[in-house]
């Protein structure tokens, strides 16, 4: 039961950096936007974070500068495939491999310097009295740090956007017949910019748990594919906030599954257990991709520019 307890804990730290992705990403697309710079906007926010912690050892100015990073990524992501309508595919690419450049070169004075101390006092696990002490519950989701409290609280903010609130109607209106809700009056480019900035923001916070609190220190290529892994959870959640966390934290566990059954004596080819999350992925790909209901379906604009004069 310890082994358990330890296990899934740290599968919820581990899928963090996932479901931030997410959930940036289901709003990117949820707009009609297919942004496949994930990735690049996890380094970007990552490697910000990380030199605005070193120099400052303020959390809250760390996290800041991630999130402003990663829009920063999105902003030159929607510049290039809102308002210039490029291909989404290549637009999200090319941000990726720029995101990845941009912080292989920022992050090379700081390669394995660790973070300050300050920073890792402040995401110090700090059990919720009263929910903390559940049997069995408790300790897995309730004895964490307080950014990861933060995600639960943004997936049920997002969901209620999303589902219960006419902001949250009009945004999937837009994502599935741009024209149809620009007749309603409805700004169809702003929706597109505040959402994908927001996803942006989401990714690069994601990026900057990863080196100031998962790690915590700067390494080259800190996210390892988890930008990719993130694009194929948007699918297996079918775009609803509500699944991007089962996904996530499953995916998660995935990720450590090799160390904890070495500590646990148990002794598995290292190799068959990395690429086993990537596996997963592709066999997710595959299920989802054999149909959708229409409840489950991705928005019937995603991926396709919008220009108001062709409705």
């Amino acid at each position: 039961m310890d082994w358990w307890i330890g296990f899934l804990s740290a599968a919820v730290v581990a899928g963090t950096p996932l479901l931030f992705a997410s959930l940036g990403g289901i709003l990117s697309e949820r707009v009609g936007n297919q942004n496949l710079g994930i990735e690049g906007m996890m380094l970007m926010g990552a490697v910000s974070g990380f030199i605005v912690a070193v120099k400052t050892s303020s959390p809250i100015l760390a996290m800041l500068a991630a999130a402003l990073a990663g829009l920063a990524g999105a902003f030159i992501y929607g510049v290039l495939a809102i308002t210039f309508r490029t291909n989404q595919v290549v637009s999200g690419l090319t941000l990726t491999m720029f995101g990845t450049g941009l912080a292989s070169f920022l992050g090379k004075p700081y390669v394995s310097m660790m973070t300050p101390q300050a920073i890792k006092s402040f995401f110090a696990s700090r059990p919720i009295p009263i929910l903390g002490d559940i049997p069995f519950i408790g300790p897995i989701f309730f004895k964490q740090d307080i950014f990861i409290y933060f995600g639960y609280a943004l997936v049920i903010v997002l969901g209620f956007y999303i589902y219960k609130t006419r902001q949250g109607l009009n945004m999937r209106a837009v994502g599935q017949n741009p024209a149809a809700a620009d007749a309603a009056s409805i700004n169809v480019t702003l929706y597109k910019y505040v959402h994908v900035l927001l996803g942006g923001a989401l990714c690069g916070l994601g990026g900057a748990y990863l080196s100031l609190v998962y790690v915590p220190s700067w390494q080259e290529n800190i996210t390892a594919g988890l930008g990719w892994i993130a694009v194929a959870l948007i699918i297996f959640a079918t775009w609803n906030p509500y699944k991007a966390v089962f996904g996530s934290y499953l995916f998660g566990g995935l990720t450590i599954l090799g160390f904890r059954l070495q500590g646990a004596g148990i002794h598995i080819n290292q190799y068959l257990v990395d690429m086993t999350p990537y596996v997963v992925t592709i066999l997710v790909l595959i299920l989802v991709s054999q149909g959708h209901s229409v409840k489950n379906a991705p928005p019937k604009s995603l991926g396709l520019p919008y220009f108001r004069e062709e409705r």
